[in-house]
C-alpha cells in the first residue's frame, strides 16, 4: 500500500514553499515582467527559455518542455521519491512530518541507504576535525597546517581535519554508533579486510578536507598524505552519494559570491580553492581529481555567466584549460583564462607573490578565451616558417568562426590581419567560407531534429497548429485555470479531443476535479503520474488566457475540436470519388466541406 501524506500537511507545505525560492538554489533567475526567467536545468542552452511563475507556482521550459511545481522540479533535477521531495521541503520549512514509510521498498532501501551515508561522513568529519584539534594524535596535521599556512579561519571554514596513523579509528567509533559497517565501506571511508576480517580505515596520517554537496552535507574527502608514501592525494571512491563528475568543491560557501558577481573561479584541486578563499576570492570553486565534465559546466552556467579558468601555470594546466573551454562555452559561459607564472601551481602563487597579486592575476587579468587560445596555438611553432605561419593562421581562423558575436570575429581578424600584414578582406572572405560550411552543418542538425520533433507533435513553428489543436489547448488551459470551466466543457462537448495527449489530460482532469472539489492546477499537476502530461499541464497552466471564456467563444472552440473528424472523414471521400471519378459526388462533398468551414 502505498503511503499517501495527508493533504492537509501538502498543503500547509506548498504553503511555506516558494518555488522562486526553491529553484533559485540550483538556476540564476531573473525578473521577467510577473515572472522570473533563467537558463534551463534540464537541458543544455545559451539563450534561457526556462519560466518560473510566482503567482501560479509553476515552472515551464519553452525549449525542452520541462515543466510542473516545485515537487515535480525536484524529482525530476534530483531523482528523488515524491516522498522524500515533501520530506526536503517539509525539514527546509521546519514543519514535522508524521514517519510513516512511503511503501515502496527500493526507494525506502535507498533513502536509508543515502541517510547512512551522510550520517558516517559527519560522524567522519568531526571526529578528524576533533583529532586535529584537540588531541596529541593530531600535531602532525596541526604542524602541516601551519606549514601550509592554512589560517585558524580557513581551518575552521572548510572543517579541516585529521586521520590519525591508526588502521582501525574510524571504524571503531562508527561501529560504536551502530552504523552498518558494509554501508560504511560502500561510503567509501573503510575497507573490508576480506581474508583477516573486519575492517580499516581507506584515509590514515592524512590531513582531510570535507567535501559536500550543494547543500553543505558531507558527502566524501579528501585526504592530503602527512609524510612519506603514495598517493599524495586521496579522494574518496565513486559512492551513491559522491560523483566526482557532478561535484563541485566548495560550491555551497562559494555560490552566494558567484551569483552576487556573476562570475565563478575555477581551480582543478580543493587546496588551490580554499587558498583563493584565503586570498579573498570567494566565488573559487574547483574539480575533484577529474577532468571538467558537462554537467560542472551546466551547473557553473546556471549560477553565472562567466567562468575564470585558474589551473597550475604549466603545460599540463594549459592543456586542461584548452579542454575546458569549449565544454563551458558550449554550456553558455563566457570564459577566461588566468595565467600563472610557469612552474606555479594556484597555492604556491598565492603564498610567493602574495593574495593581492593573485587576486590581480585572476580578475584583472585573465585573458579571453580566443587570446589564450591563440596564444596556445602558437607554442611550438616558428612563425617565421612560411608552412607553419599558415597552419597557425589557418587554425586561429577556424576558432574566430566558432566566435557568437560579430564585434568579436571582427577584433580577432582585425588583429591577425596587423600582426602578419595580411588583407583583412582576404580574411574576411575566408572566415566567410568556414562559417558557411558550419551554418550547413548546423541546419542539417537542426532539421533532423526539427523532423523529428514535429513528427511527434504534429506541427511546427513554422507551421503553426491547426485550428482544432488551437482550440484544445486553449481549452484546456482555461480548464487549468478555473474548476467551472472543468464542467462547462464536459456539459457541452459531445465528441473527445482530437490530440490523445489533450484527451488524456482532460480525462484526468474530470476524474481529479470530481473527487478534490477545492482542487488547484498546481495540486492536479502534482498529482499526475504520468511526467509527459505533467509537463504538457505546466506548460499550459503557463499560457496567458482571458480572465473569464465567453459561452460565445466557447461554442466556437468546441465547433472547431468537433468538426474536426468530420473534415477528415469528408477529405477521404473525397480521394474515393476522385479515384471514382464522380464529378456529382465530389460537388456535394465540397459543399459540405465548406458549410463546416462557415
Amino acid at each position: 500500500m502505498t503511503y499517501r501524506i495527508p493533504e492537509d500537511t501538502l498543503a500547509e507545505v506548498r504553503q511555506a514553499t516558494d518555488i522562486v525560492d526553491v529553484i533559485s538554489d540550483y538556476v540564476q533567475l531573473k525578473k521577467q515582467g510577473g515572472g522570473y526567467g533563467g537558463l534551463c536545468p534540464f537541458h543544455g542552452e545559451n539563450t534561457p527559455s526556462f519560466s518560473v511563475s510566482p503567482k501560479k507556482q509553476l515552472y515551464h521550459c519553452f525549449g525542452c518542455g520541462a515543466g510542473g511545481n516545485v515537487f515535480t522540479f525536484l524529482q525530476d533535477l534530483e531523482g528523488w521519491s515524491f516522498v522524500e521531495t515533501v520530506q526536503t521541503l517539509a525539514s527546509r520549512a521546519q514543519i514535522e512530518l508524521p514517519e510513516v514509510p512511503s511503501g515502496n521498498q527500493q526507494t525506502n532501501e535507498k533513502n536509508e541507504l543515502n541517510r547512512q551515508m551522510k550520517q558516517g561522513h559527519e560522524l567522519a568529519a568531526s571526529m578528524y576535525r576533533d583529532i586535529m584539534q584537540f588531541t596529541q594524535e593530531g600535531a602532525a596535521g596541526r604542524v602541516y597546517a601551519e606549514e601550509r599556512q592554512f589560517s585558524e579561519e580557513l581551518i575552521e571554514v572548510f572543517q579541516i581535519g585529521f586521520a590519525p596513523d591508526k588502521w582501525e579509528a574510524l571504524a571503531t567509533i562508527l561501529e560504536k554508533n551502530r552504523l552498518d559497517l558494509s554501508v560504511m565501506e560502500e561510503a567509501g571511508l573503510i575497507v573490508n579486510r576480506k581474508n583477516a576480517g573486519g575492517y580499516y580505515d581507506l584515509f590514515r596520517s592524512r590531513l582531510m578536507f570535507p567535501i559536500c554537496d550543494g547543500k553543505g552535507n558531507v558527502i566524501a574527502f579528501s585526504g592530503r598524505l602527512i609524510g612519506e608514501g603514495q598517493p599524495k592525494y586521496l579522494n574518496t571512491p565513486e559512492t551513491p552519494i559522491f560523483q566526482k563528475n557532478k561535484t563541485l568543491f566548495n560550491l555551497h560557501l562559494a555560490r552566494p559570491s558567484i551569483r552576487k558577481r556573476n562570475q565563478a573561479v575555477l581551480f582543478e584541486g580543493a587546496v588551490d580553492a580554499m587558498s583563493a578563499w584565503g586570498a579573498e576570492i570567494k566565488n573559487a570553486v574547483a574539480t575533484l581529481g577529474t577532468a571538467l565534465s558537462e554537467t560542472h559546466a551546466k551547473v557553473l552556467r546556471r549560477n553565472a555567466e562567466e567562468v575564470i579558468l585558474c589551473y597550475d601555470g604549466d603545460k599540463a594546466g594549459n592543456e586542461a584549460a584548452r579542454k575546458a573551454i569549449p565544454i563551458l562555452e558550449q554550456a553558455g559561459c563566457e570564459v577566461r583564462v588566468a595565467l600563472l607564472t610557469e612552474g606555479f601551481d594556484p597555492d604556491d602563487f598565492v603564498h610567493k607573490f602574495g593574495p593581492e597579486q593573485f587576486r590581480k592575476q585572476v580578475y584583472d587579468d585573465a585573458l579571453p578565451s580566443m587570446s589564450f587560445t591563440m596564444q596556445q596555438l602558437r607554442q611550438g611553432k616558428n612563425l617565421q616558417n612560411e608552412g607553419e605561419r599558415l597552419n597557425y593562421i589557418e587554425e586561429v581562423l577556424k576558432h574566430i568562426a566558432g566566435r557568437p558575436r560579430d564585434l568579436e570575429r571582427e577584433h580577432y581578424l582585425r588583429r591577425l590581419a596587423e600582426e602578419f600584414s595580411l588583407s583583412l578582406d582576404a580574411l574576411k572572405q575566408e572566415l566567410s567560407r568556414l562559417r558557411s560550411e558550419e551554418r550547413g552543418r548546423q541546419v542539417r542538425n537542426k532539421q533532423h531534429r526539427s523532423n523529428a520533433a514535429t513528427a511527434k507533435k504534429g506541427y511546427s513553428a513554422n507551421r503553426p497548429a491547426p485550428a482544432h489543436i488551437k482550440a484544445e489547448r486553449i481549452l484546456l488551459t482555461y480548464m487549468l485555470q478555473d474548476i467551472e470551466m472543468v464542467w462547462r466543457v464536459s456539459e457541452q462537448l459531445t465528441e473527445a479531443f482530437n490530440v490523445d495527449e489533450h484527451q488524456a489530460l482532460y480525462a484526468y482532469m474530470l476524474t481529479y476535479y470530481s473527487r478534490e472539489e477545492e482542487g488547484s492546477a498546481e495540486q492536479f499537476i502534482e498529482r499526475l503520474e504520468d511526467r509527459q502530461l505533467a509537463k504538457l499541464a505546466a506548460e499550459l497552466s503557463m499560457q496567458d488566457v482571458k480572465e473569464d471564456c465567453s459561452e460565445e467563444e466557447l461554442a466556437d472552440y468546441i465547433k472547431r475540436i468537433e468538426q474536426y473528424p468530420k473534415w477528415v472523414r469528408i477529405e477521404e471521400q473525397q480521394r474515393e470519388a476522385i479515384k471514382e471519378q464522380d464529378p456529382v459526388k465530389m460537388a456535394q462533398l465540397l459543399q459540405r466541406k465548406n458549410e463546416l468551414s462557415m
